[in-house]
């Protein structure tokens, strides 16, 4: 058993885990925050995309004990209270979801992808760097679509409530 400690969407998280517990069901099955979701568990389809000391990476292959003293950002730690983060904002504005599944992931890439790159993102940069993420419903149109245009609101400036 490890005892770990991560502070998530800005809170101290304390908790003792089995060594094997990987971050994705540290974040679902201890502290309830589910908006992260578990997809394939093989970090092919970028639903369990999480933001970790300002990085995006896919939680389910990080360790909870790895992310000991971390700090970690999920969907739920983005908008500000009632106030959708922009990028959410624009998922919604654009129609970038219809299950809904991929979308938690796709925002936190999308919001990685904005402050790596800033507000000068093209249709062809967004397309490249969602391609570890899958959707089955939109065909990514919307998606891209709403991307772009909260990059334009962003600028690239850091969002996520880290």
């Amino acid at each position: 058993m490890a005892n770990v400690t991560i502070t998530v969407n800005g809170k101290s998280e304390s908790r003792e885990v089995e060594d094997r517990t990987l971050l994705v069901h540290f974040l679902r099955d201890h502290l309830g925050l589910t908006g992260t979701h578990v997809g394939c568990d093989t970090s092919q389809c970028g639903a369990c995309v999480v933001h970790m000391d300002g990085i995006a990476v896919k939680s389910c292959t990080v360790l909870a004990a790895a992310a000991d003293g971390a700090e970690v950002v999920t969907i739920e730690g983005l908008a500000d209270g009632d106030e959708l983060h922009p990028m959410q904002a624009a998922f919604r504005e654009h129609h970038g979801l219809q299950c809904g599944f991929c979308t938690p992931g796709m925002i936190m890439t999308a919001v990685d992808m904005v402050q790596r790159h800033g507000g000068n993102l093209d249709e062809k940069t967004v397309r490249h760097e969602l391609e570890g993420n899958y959707c089955r419903c939109t065909g990514y149109h919307n998606i891209v679509k709403a991307i772009l245009d909260a990059s334009g609101k962003m600028g690239g400036v850091q969002q996520a409530a880290e």
